[in-house]
Formats: C-alpha cells, structure tokens, sequence
C-alpha cells in the first residue's frame, strides 16, 4: 500500500504571521497570502501535479493540539480511510475521524514524540 505520496505543507507557529508573510515576500521573494505561500510541483515519476503550502499560524493556534511542538507537517496520501485503519491496527495514534470537504480529505495523528501530523487526500485522487 502506498502510503505519504509527497509533502503537502508545512505549518508554525509565529507571534506575527502577517508580519513574518511580509518578511519573506519582502526579502526572499515568496508570493505569500493571508495564508502564507503555495509552491506548485509536478512528481517526475508520474508527471501528477501538486503543491505544497507554507504557512505561518498564530502562536496562539490550537489546530496543532494535542501537540506541544511549533510546527506541523502535512502529507499527500492516498485511500486515507484505507490509510487510517490500516494505522490504527499498527498502535499508531489516530487523533478524530475522516473529514472531507470539497477541496479533500484530512486525519490527523501523532507521532511517536506526540507531533501532530496531519495527513491530506486531494479531492479527485
């Protein structure tokens, strides 16, 4: 079963986020949003496009809970439902149910150090 099929974002936490977003436009160039930066990509094997989001979240952000740590990381899976029982019957940790939206489906779980990982399958796959 294949499972993280590539890096779909990386998130932290930061005092400012609209200030460290103007930071990084500013100096290193990254078109940034409100929501920090897309960084579109094509997989060389398969030549599926994709991205990859940069985000800074304010300090005070609970979305990475239970997790004590700064960041969190998202992967691109596929067959997420398969994915998250197929990690439930390895002991992994799975934080909460599937949610889908349009956009794609997410679950969350941690990691042997309590890192929140949040997985993602892109609508359409």
């Amino acid at each position: 079963m294949k499972r993280v099929t590539a890096i779909g974002g990386i998130f932290f936490k930061c005092e400012n986020p609209e200030q460290v977003n103007e930071w990084y436009k500013t100096h290193l160039g990254i078109k940034t949003s409100p929501y920090g930066a897309k960084f579109d990509w094509k997989d060389a094997e398969t030549n599926k496009e994709g991205y990859t989001l940069w985000s800074p979240f304010k300090e005070s952000t609970e979305y990475f809970e239970p997790s004590k740590k700064e960041f969190m990381i998202n992967y691109h899976v596929e067959n997420i439902e398969n994915l998250v029982e197929e990690l439930k019957k390895e002991g992994v940790t799975v934080l909460g149910e599937v949610t889908t939206y349009e956009y794609g489906k997410f679950a969350h779980i941690l990691d042997p150090e309590g890192n929140k990982i949040e997985l993602f399958e892109p609508a359409g796959e």
